[in-house]
Formats: structure tokens, sequence, C-alpha cells
């Protein structure tokens, strides 16, 4: 049991990808379209709810309503209000939480290819 306990304490943990991840138990995102190759998701955050941390290879975003969002990352905490219409892309693997402080429901779309190695 300490063996398992020491390698718990020095083993990194591992994020779940936007899928896997949730918020309070519950998922967020549900997958839309997937082949060999990439997935699809549709992510809903209804007001006061959000994706707890989590890791994303490199992907493409849609948003497909307005929202208001809380994103905590690397580089802080900071609010956003993404427009319906508006794209991102990000070339390198992200880690953040966002939790929506809007009061409507903002929802996404996420592209990612399968199979990237994460760091």
């Amino acid at each position: 049991m300490a063996l398992s306990l020491l390698f718990a304490v020095i083993a990194p943990a591992v994020l779940p990808d936007p899928l896997e991840a949730g918020w309070a138990g519950e998922p967020v995102c549900e997958v839309l379209q997937e082949n060999q190759a990439m997935r699809m998701l549709r992510c809903s955050f209804p007001p006061g709810i959000g994706h707890e941390k989590h890791r994303h290879a490199p992907h493409m975003g849609y948003v497909l309503t307005d929202g208001k969002m809380q994103i905590t990352d690397s580089s802080g905490t900071r609010t956003v209000e993404p427009k319906a219409g508006g794209s991102w892309a990000q070339q390198a693997e992200t880690v953040h939480e966002v939790v929506n402080v809007g009061e409507t429901t903002a929802h996404y779309l996420i592209i990612e290819p399968k199979g990237v190695p994460h760091e």
C-alpha cells in the first residue's frame, strides 16, 4: 500500500480530455461525429456550469451561441464573451477550466484529431 501511495504522489495526474471531463460528475460534451482520424464534440454550459480542469490536443472550435465564460489556465483567470459564429484554433496542447458566468446557456463545437500524443 505504501508503494502505491508513493506512486500516486510522484506520478503526475493525467487530466481528462474534453469528453471525459464534466462538471460535478455530469457530462457537458457529447460526440456528434467520430471516425478513426477525428471527432466533433458539442459542449453545452448552462449558467453556473463549467468544464473541470482538462486537456486539449491541438484542436479547432466554433461558437454556436453567445456566452460569457470564465477561463482559468496557466496565464491566470479571465472572463471572455465569445460571440456566435466565432471560431478558434489551437496548435499546441492546452489545459484549462471554464465556468459559464453568464445568464444564458453557451454551446460550442470542438473538432480534434485522434491519436495526438499528450505531453
